[in-house]
């Protein structure tokens, strides 16, 4: 161990309970000299051991919690192997990764027992985020840890997140072993369907994979109808949506190399793009002109970026998501079905149907939720960890 971090009387509860992080305000005091990522024992105020964890003297989160209890546990190599592998074993016993679906998030951070590490598979090719100091600490470890469990060679980093900041990290990027990214794009399977995906520049690390189910739901509600694609990314909802032969789609983004990317997605699927539009406009205002024109849909489904990513811009992210949802409530057909969508960890599943509550009081608009949808169980939510759960998404109908 590198060093003791003793807590103040009264702080060991949520430790007792398993909770993963240790913020600064409950620490009595440092003993040692431990330097950013390294392992520490973790002691009450009567100096009993709650557990191991590693360091992070520039987070407010200052220490994440490798294991608990008072049992002696030694982090290393062999350590990490043995969560990577329990990590791994649970998406094949959740048949998440076969022939049909060829990519999926295989190490969901403090959800498996990895503090601050992502590693997404895409076909022959993982994508890993180090988001905290512990995390990095180990990296050289963790890379050749995915190597000898999964027999991958091409490993490339997406750290550019803005969390490493207040871990006292500089965002990273680039190819770790292996070969670079193909420029056009790796191709992935989901659900037999064919999807384009830039792990070197894409939003998070490439594809939403914490939508697969979510996107498989939106056939039960598209047949037939006119469904309107916010915050349409590369198209996969579009895609599913025109499979389940929907009478039309139209997709609104702000950026033009996603609608390029969703287009292509479109034809790699032989997709009718006769059926299919594309808009590249600010979504907020591109759904107010329609509601001055009067134009309405049978299906909207909403998929914003992330509003409020902590507790601290709630107020912004709540009156950002009511206005959002407000609009698009207005532009639905009599009987007409909304699916939307909150990724934001700082906005619980109360408060975001309070919001749609509030929302569909003003649209003057009696709506009922039919189905409550969640991120896909390859980002599993620990028990002791229900910080884990950020993806909420409801199903609601115009009665």
């Amino acid at each position: 161990m590198s060093g003791e971090v003793i807590l103040k009387p009264g702080r060991e509860k949520a430790l007792k309970n398993h909770h993963p992080w240790i913020f600064s305000g409950a620490i009595a005091k440092v003993t040692g000299n431990p330097v950013p990522g390294s392992t520490v024992s973790v002691l009450s105020s009567k100096n009993e051991l709650l557990g191991i964890g590693a360091y992070s003297p520039e987070s407010s989160i200052r220490v994440r919690m490798w294991s608990f209890g008072s049992a002696p546990v030694t982090v290393d190599q062999e350590f990490l192997y043995q969560r990577m592998q329990t990590a791994f074993n649970l998406r094949e016993r959740i048949g998440y990764l076969d022939d049909r679906n060829t990519a999926c998030r295989l190490i969901y951070a403090e959800s498996d027992g990895l503090p601050g590490l992502i590693a997404d598979r895409y076909n022959d090719f993982f994508v890993v985020q180090f988001l905290t100091a512990g995390a990095e600490y180990w990296r050289d470890a963790i890379i050749e840890n995915l190597q000898t469990l999964s027999g991958v060679e091409n490993i490339y980093e997406r750290s550019d997140v803005d969390v490493r900041a207040l871990e006292g990290l500089p965002k990273r990027t680039g190819v770790l072993t292996g070969d670079e990214p193909p420029a056009e794009g790796l191709q992935i399977q989901e659900d037999c369907l064919t999807f384009t995906v830039d792990v070197a520049a894409g939003q998070k690390t490439g594809f939403y994979l914490d939508q697969r189910l979510n996107r498989r739901a939106v056939k039960k509600y598209v047949q037939g109808k006119t469904v309107l694609n916010c915050f349409s990314y590369t198209g996969a909802f579009s895609v599913y949506a025109l499979k389940a032969e929907a009478k039309k789609v139209i997709n609104i983004d702000s950026s033009a190399g996603a609608n390029e990317t969703a287009g292509l997605n479109l034809k790699l699927n032989q997709v009718n793009l006769d059926r299919c539009q594309f808009i590249t406009a600010d979504v907020f205002k591109e759904l107010r002109t329609m509601r001055d024109k009067g134009l309405g849909f049978d299906v909207v489904i909403l998929d914003p970026p992330k509003f409020a990513p902590t507790s601290a811009q709630i107020n912004a992210a709540a009156r950002g998501y009511k206005d959002i949802n407000l609009l698009a409530m207005k532009l639905l057909n009599p009987g007409g079905t909304l699916l939307t969508f909150s990724c934001s960890g700082g906005l619980d599943r109360k408060l975001f149907q309070k919001i749609l509550a509030d929302a569909a009081l003003d649209a003057d608009a009696d709506m009922t939720i039919v189905e409550q949808l969640s991120q896909g169980p390859d980002h599993p939510i620990a028990l002791n960890f229900p910080e884990g759960e950020y993806l909420k998404g409801f199903v609601c109908q115009i009665n």
